[in-house]
């Protein structure tokens, strides 16, 4: 029998694509209070699954805890064995089960309801006993698997994921979570360096500037230029910043002076030069630089320059 695999894999996004718009008309004020719940917690969000929806709870947890809501898996059998010590009435218990009715979660229950604890369920059945149970029913159903034999969880848990993505956002807007914030809990690879490094972290400062004053000849710039190897040179006037001279601002003086050697850098620099603060993020400075078209920008502080950051450093480390 021949297959048709593109056929069947546009099938199966095609239902759970509306597996997870079906969710839209599922929500209501039960979400609300769950992320009120989260919020007015004390202590951390406990996801519990069992099989696939114990995957997707995992997932879950991770997205909490990385975007500000401190929250851990604990698998629902070996809670059951002494995990439960894990728990406290501090805590929040985010329950998925599709069904509603696995033995190993519903087996939880008493002494979740014994410590006092919140408890917020995921499922796709809102008179099973984790529903009824639930200080905050999600409802998560869906009408039919992707699964031709509508027999494995599939266009079941997509739905669950997405439902738990949607409550890790709604927490992080109502945390204010920043960019900064996220770093923290990512310090390594990419994410990390364009997220922690800071301006100040990659710019030039001190006997590495560029340095020429407003009646520095052209020429004499050029050997400043070289020397330093930043493609540009601040012009300043007892510490304060004129302009800057680029090799951009070079070619524009080839074409207006027929010597141009021996011009001051008062006639043919830049006066409107781009300044960032040395506390902004690399990765800030970077856009900032796409969105100028330009390849270097000057760092001030409190009107003092203190630095240039160029486009290279940022490639350097990682940021771009």
């Amino acid at each position: 029998m021949t297959i048709d695999h593109l056929a069947s894999a546009k099938r199966t996004i095609d239902l759970e694509a509306k597996a997870v718009s079906g969710l839209l008309s599922r929500l209501n004020n039960n979400f609300s209070t769950a992320c009120d719940i989260v919020m007015n917690c004390s202590g951390r969000v406990i996801v519990t699954g069992m099989g696939k929806s114990g995957h997707i709870g995992k997932k879950v947890a991770a997205t909490l805890a990385s975007t500000g809501t401190p929250a851990f898996f604990v698998h629902p059998a070996e809670a059951s064995h002494g995990d439960l010590g894990m728990m406290t009435e501090d805590d929040v218990v985010l329950a998925l089960s599709n069904s509603g009715t696995t033995a190993e979660v519903v087996s939880l229950l008493p002494l979740i309801k014994r410590l006092g604890i919140k408890l917020i369920s995921v499922t796709g059945n809102l008179s099973s006993t984790l529903s009824l149970a639930s200080d905050a029913p999600l409802n998560s159903g869906v009408d039919t698997e992707a699964c031709p034999l509508n027999l494995a969880p599939t266009s079941s848990t997509t739905a669950q994921l997405v439902l738990g993505d949607a409550l890790a956002i709604a927490l992080l807007e109502a945390r204010g979570f920043s960019a900064e914030d996220f770093a923290f809990s990512h310090p390594g690879g990419a994410l990390g360096r364009k997220l922690l490094l800071k301006v100040s972290d990659v710019m030039h400062g001190d006997d590495d500037l560029p340095v020429c004053s407003p009646s520095t000849s052209v020429r004499d710039a050029l050997f400043e230029i070289t020397s330093k190897g930043l493609g540009m040179t601040l012009v300043l006037d007892n510490g304060t910043l004129k302009g800057i001279f680029t090799d951009g601002d070079l070619r524009r003086a080839m074409d207006h002076y027929d010597r141009v050697m021996p011009v001051a850098l008062s006639e043919v620099m830049s006066t409107e030069c781009k300044t960032v603060g040395p506390n902004m993020l690399a990765a800030e400075a970077l856009a900032l630089m796409e969105d100028w078209q330009i390849t270097s920008l000057v760092v001030t502080d409190n009107n003092e320059v203190v630095g240039v950051v160029h486009l290279h450093n940022l490639l350097k480390a990682g940021v771009a």
